[in-house]
């Protein structure tokens, strides 16, 4: 699918700098969009938890902002064709960096208005916020020392 496309079947826009003539690829394995991470959820499974409480929603044509990106606020929308994807923010991640589980049976699409467009092969998906080491001096009563980390800004 042309991006051009995608934007025209979800009436979603993008910056102008982008090209709208390119293909948007269909990524079948953990891959990034800016400031959020998209990983197979069987790789978090063992950590991250589905709320057994949680009502997965189906995500619409039109899409569902998943996200908006730390620097910018520009919103992660995830838009898929009617009756193929569902989605909940019920995660229980115990680095509190989930945002949402997707489960697909045909490609979905994140949608940036600064990156553009990025398809979701079919499966089960965890997106979440990247986080990046930042070094920041931490002294407590017996040692001090660098670490840190924050949220990653695009």
């Amino acid at each position: 699918m042309k991006l051009f496309e995608l934007l025209d079947k979800t009436n979603l826009d993008v910056l102008d700098h982008l090209e709208r003539e390119v293909s948007v690829p269909v990524v079948d394995g953990l891959h990034a969009q800016g400031d959020v991470l998209v990983l197979p959820f069987d790789l978090v499974s063992s950590v991250v938890r589905i709320d057994v409480h949680a009502l997965l929603a189906d995500v619409p044509p039109e899409g569902v902002e998943l996200v908006r990106g730390a620097a910018g606020g520009n919103p992660h929308t995830l838009t898929a064709d009617r009756n193929a994807a569902r989605w909940t923010a019920s995660v229980m991640d115990p680095l509190g960096l989930a945002v949402a589980y997707v489960e697909n049976t045909a490609p979905v699409y994140l949608v940036h208005p600064e990156h553009g467009a990025t398809g979701i092969a079919p499966g089960r998906w965890l997106v979440r916020r990247q986080r990046e080491h930042v070094a920041v001096r931490r002294r407590t009563s017996f040692s001090s020392g660098w670490s840190g980390s924050v949220l990653v800004a695009d």
